[in-house]
């Protein structure tokens, strides 16, 4: 995605934890191994540290799209343990996501929300075509609530 590492790159120097949450129901349906999504993940991370940027953490739901548990969103589990593990105030936190799942998770666990794409049709805090466009946004509002 264009201006991603950029958008990231904004938040480090910024000293904003930033995480990546994200439902994969393709390993509870037998698509993908969770060892696959591991990998993904951990060249995911080395091409973000190839342009000296980072994420914090991965937090991802592997279980299939009906299965009714708590993690998957837009239920909030992954949000709150995220938060435990690396002392976050989801009240003074923003969720991002380019998904109406994504929008209302953030929403239940009482964070500001930022919608990445061009349709919507449900109520985010501010909708922005890119990440790159969102972060001066994303980085005043967590310096003003801080």
């Amino acid at each position: 995605m264009h201006g991603v590492s950029q958008a990231i790159r904004q938040f480090n120097e910024a000293k904003i934890p930033t995480f990546v949450v994200t439902n994969q129901g393709g390993v509870g349906l037998g698509y993908m191994k969770k060892e696959a999504l591991e990998k993904i993940h951990l060249e995911m991370r080395n091409q973000l540290k190839s342009e000296e940027t980072y994420i914090d953490d991965i937090a991802y739901c592997p279980h299939k799209p009906q299965a009714g548990c708590l993690c998957r969103k837009p239920g909030v589990q992954m949000l709150i343990d995220l938060a435990k593990k690396h002392d976050i105030n989801l009240k003074e936190s923003i969720m991002v996501g380019d998904r109406e799942p994504d929008i209302q998770a953030g929403r239940k666990a009482g964070c500001k929300t930022v919608f990445i794409g061009q349709e919507h049709s449900f109520e985010a805090d501010a909708y922005f075509s890119t990440l790159q466009e969102a972060a001066p946004w994303i980085i005043a509002n967590l310096k003003e609530m801080s």
